[in-house]
């Protein structure tokens, strides 16, 4: 990108005009107007790097976008936009990579912009904000109206921010993706309400694999001896055939000839011809010519004969936009009638009702996949510790796809000591996960660089989300690891939350109890207060939400009990081994769970 030119930039930016990029700024459906999730962000900016003004900016090809601003001048505070002209932001959607800027008089690129004169704009601190897959929408930046040297630790906060900011963007666009897939699973839906039968079949799951068994399973005996389901990958080649014979005894025949047949289709197949043209094929009388000419392996012609094989008939499956996503085969013996005409207009029907079903279980599953994927990524990475061994785990509600609020962080403070947290927000939703991503910075933001009592720490964040505010009611444990020879010390403050474990090396395994405080969120700020302890080496400390102990239909006592039982024993474990076999003896996920395990070395 060449030096910005007063009224617009000499060169076009080509990552401005992006098609996927625009689309997932679309799918954010974000505006010039407040939005006080990212107005939020913003202010958190602006309190934190104490700055005059902080923006949430998002870039399109022709302006910037401001859903969240702190100390915006008039008459852009009003407008929450202005064009390209006035656009640092642009810069890093071109870079892709943080743009920091002590004086932006000195710099080539954007000394001639007319932010610098019209909003005030001399330091620049801009973090990208991106998508799932990495494209760069936006800028989350820290402006100051005279020349600033940056800290580190102030490009680390905002960093930190901005990734928050774009697990938020992400949540967006996640919930407009899913709306899509259900309108459209509501409107295919609402299409074939007028139908029976088949309709209920295929509409009953979102499983790909079991609506195939369903559809086998509904088309014979009625409308033929045995079927073929076959679904292709994008580039048209097999990667599902399922059978169905009507015969029991012919199970593993019919399951046989449907894998030699993923990879054994010759070029002049029916099916591949199917697939090529996407017009049906029906042979009211055939041979075993027809399976020899289709296929490279000669398995399949016995295996034919078996089954039966008198006359058979085969259709595109359609999805979205007459996309072909695979075929259905229907095959007679030679004892039953031919197919006709009117097999081929109930085939095709069910082709169509197919592809919707397959089509919406995909959605269904990429959206599930979307959902795991904003969750991870959500989750920090453990730091290395001297003489502290740390793991951690998340696992979703087996009956849910959401992401949910369980969180957990460790991190390291300046002076090398450790904080530790875990927490719960409140629902099962992507708000929820939100205010999750929210918390768990807000934590970080407030305890970084702070030798702060963690009951301290507990009361500034009380506070914090009291006045930003932060609509939440959720539990936390925040504790402080510090060496202390020839252990290490510990000090921990609970919001409600469950109690720590403590598994000493020697000796049954305690509850931390102590007081549990009252939850984050409250309309009044409790006071808080704090418990410490040493542990020696080999002692473990655990910390967990409570999918780990609570169930519908028993007390949350009698989970933690038999937690402890659970417990007996696994000093010697592995942390790592520790979190799996605790969350291998919970088959019965009616909640998010997470776990944070350290130990002293």
């Amino acid at each position: 990108m060449s030096e910005d030119t007063p009224g617009r930039p000499a060169v076009p930016i080509p990552a401005l005009v992006d098609p996927e990029r625009l689309r997932s700024l679309a799918e954010t459906r974000l505006g010039a107007a407040p939005d006080e999730a990212f107005d939020r962000f913003a202010r958190l900016v602006s309190d934190l790097l104490d700055v005059p003004v902080a923006l949430v900016s998002l870039v399109t090809a022709e302006r910037q976008f401001f859903p969240g601003a702190a100390g915006l001048p008039e008459p852009w505070a009003g407008r929450r936009e202005t064009p390209l002209s006035h656009s640092f932001c642009q810069h890093v959607v071109d870079v892709e990579v943080p743009m920091v800027l002590p004086d932006a008089r000195l710099y080539p690129r954007v000394r001639r912009n007319l932010a610098i004169e019209d909003l005030g704009v001399v330091a620049y601190a801009g973090m990208p904000l991106t998508d799932l897959d990495g494209r760069v929408l936006g800028s989350l930046c820290a402006i100051d109206s005279k020349p600033r040297a940056w800290t580190a630790e102030q490009l680390r906060t905002l960093a930190d921010l901005a990734a928050a900011c774009s697990s938020e963007l992400r949540l967006r666009i996640a919930v407009q993706s899913a709306e899509q897939a259900r309108r459209r699973a509501e409107e295919a839906h609402d299409r074939l309400a007028m139908l029976a039968g088949m309709s209920e079949t295929l509409g009953g799951t979102l499983d790909v694999a079991t609506a195939i068994d369903r559809l086998g399973q509904a088309m014979v005996p009625l409308l033929a001896d045995w079927c073929l389901i076959t679904l292709v990958d994008p580039a048209g080649r097999p990667r599902t055939v399922a059978g169905t014979h009507r015969d029991p005894e012919r199970k593993s025949d019919v399951a046989r000839f449907a894998e030699v047949l993923a990879t054994g289709l010759g070029p002049d197949s029916v099916i591949r011809s199917v697939l090529r043209s996407g017009r049906p094929v029906m042979r009211g009388a055939a041979s075993l010519d027809d399976v020899a000419r289709g296929t490279t392996s000669p398995e399949l012609v016995p295996l034919a004969a078996l089954l039966g094989f008198g006359s058979h008939l085969s259709v595109p499956i359609t999805a979205a936009g007459d996309r072909i996503i695979g075929t259905v085969t229907l095959v007679n013996g030679p004892v039953r009638r031919g197919f006709d005409e009117s097999d081929l207009r109930t085939l095709r029907d069910l082709g169509r009702r197919a592809g919707q079903a397959v089509g919406n279980s995909r959605l269904y599953s990429e959206q599930r996949h979307v959902a795991e994927v904003l969750q991870q990524s959500m989750l920090p990475s453990l730091p290395e510790v001297p003489g502290v061994e740390l793991a951690a785990r998340y696992l979703p509600a087996a009956d849910r796809v959401e992401v949910g609020g369980d969180w957990y962080d460790a991190f390291v403070q300046p002076d090398g000591d450790l904080v530790a947290a875990i927490g719960d927000v409140a629902g099962h939703d992507i708000e929820a996960a939100a205010t999750m991503g929210q918390l768990r910075n807000l934590v970080r933001g407030d305890a970084y660089g702070r030798d702060d009592p963690v009951d301290e720490l507990m009361t500034h964040l009380d506070r914090a989300i009291q006045g930003l505010p932060v609509p939440t009611v959720a539990s936390a444990v925040l504790a402080r690891v510090r060496p202390a020879a020839p252990g290490l010390r510990l000090s921990w403050c609970n919001a409600g939350h469950p109690p720590p474990l403590l598994i000493p090396a020697e000796g049954p395994v305690q509850v931390l109890d102590g007081t549990r405080g009252a939850l984050l969120g409250l309309a009044r700020t409790p006071r808080r207060t704090r418990r410490e302890l040493t542990l020696a080496a080999g002692d473990t400390l655990l910390l967990h939400t409570d999918g780990l102990i609570e169930r519908r239909d028993r007390p949350i006592d009698e989970g933690q009990a038999e937690l402890i039982e659970q417990l007996a024993g696994t000093a010697p474990l592995p942390l790592a081994a520790l979190c799996d076999r605790l969350l291998a003896a919970a088959p019965r996920r009616e909640d998010d769970i997470a776990l944070l395990a350290l130990r002293a070395r």
